[in-house]
């Protein structure tokens, strides 16, 4: 990533280029709870989504995926294994691998689910709220059911010492969102508050991140593009004609569904993307 002007309007756009050439095949293991979310986001993006997530089948269709997307949220014993053999398989055809800790430090469960993944498969890109980034970098952290709660002010260090120990690029989800690599950390400001309101945002930033991941070759550079891109649809929807949460829901949808490479130009990025450390 460059020093200076991490992403500008045009890497935007050719990023969304690339997606609509490449059709990107993504396979999600993910939650069931946003799953159809989580499908219509990565057709939305120019993507292909296969919920393939049965032992036998997740593991011969990873050789076809070019990004791979695993999201904690409703797994089950069995289905971690699942993940962690299909994580292990991407690893091996390095193909691209997005994890998603939902709920992570909210029982002890999650956690070991966490672990064991974290020990087995090689991620390209951790996504969570500050709460689950906390968890992850053993930080006390402050997670009610899969929502985060407390105040972390130390999110930009935390976020950096979990690229740190795992070689992941960060995406800390919040008000500002965080993303942090090994050698930076940057602070998004994008989005709007309605985003908040509608349930599983987090679980389509992660099915975003991971569709970018499958067609733009440098993993921080991805997770940015799909971050600023996200909160940037997330804004434009808010000028749609909409009556509450749900029909902003489906206006969010419609509104990444439109975003054209070539209408980004207009975007202004400036004071968006700014360096922590």
């Amino acid at each position: 990533m460059p020093e200076s002007s991490p992403i500008d309007t045009g890497d935007l756009s050719d990023a969304l280029t690339a997606l609509e050439a490449g059709s990107p095949l993504v396979q999600h293991l993910t939650n069931r709870v946003t799953m159809n979310d989580v499908a219509q986001v990565t057709l939305h993006w120019g993507g292909l989504p296969v919920m393939s997530d049965t032992p036998g089948d997740a593991e011969e269709m990873v050789h076809g995926a070019s990004a791979v997307l695993l999201n904690i949220g409703t797994a089950s014993p069995q289905e971690v294994e699942t993940m962690a053999a299909v994580g292990a398989a991407a690893n091996e055809l390095d193909v691209p691998v997005v994890f998603d800790p939902v709920g992570v430090g909210a029982t002890p469960t999650r956690d070991e689910y966490a672990e064991q993944l974290l020990s087995t498969v090689d991620f390209t890109a951790i996504k969570g709220n500050y709460g689950e980034v906390s968890a992850l970098a053993g930080v006390e952290a402050d997670v009610a059911g899969v929502e985060s709660v407390g105040e972390y002010e130390e999110i930009a260090d935390t976020a950096r010492a979990l690229a740190d120990s795992t070689g992941a690029t960060v995406v800390a989800s919040g008000v500002t969102d965080v993303l942090a690599t090994t050698d930076e950390v940057f602070e998004i400001a994008a989005g709007h508050e309605r985003m908040g309101q509608i349930v599983g945002t987090g679980c389509v930033l992660g099915a975003t991140i991971a569709t970018f991941a499958g067609v733009v070759d440098d993993a921080a550079e991805a997770a940015l593009a799909g971050t600023i891109a996200f909160g940037l649809a997330g804004e434009q929807a808010t000028s749609t004609d909409h009556d509450g949460p749900e029909s902003y829901r489906v206006a969010f949808l419609d509104t990444i569904a439109s975003m054209e490479p070539d209408a980004v130009a207009e975007f202004d990025l400036d004071g968006r993307i700014e360096r922590a450390t």
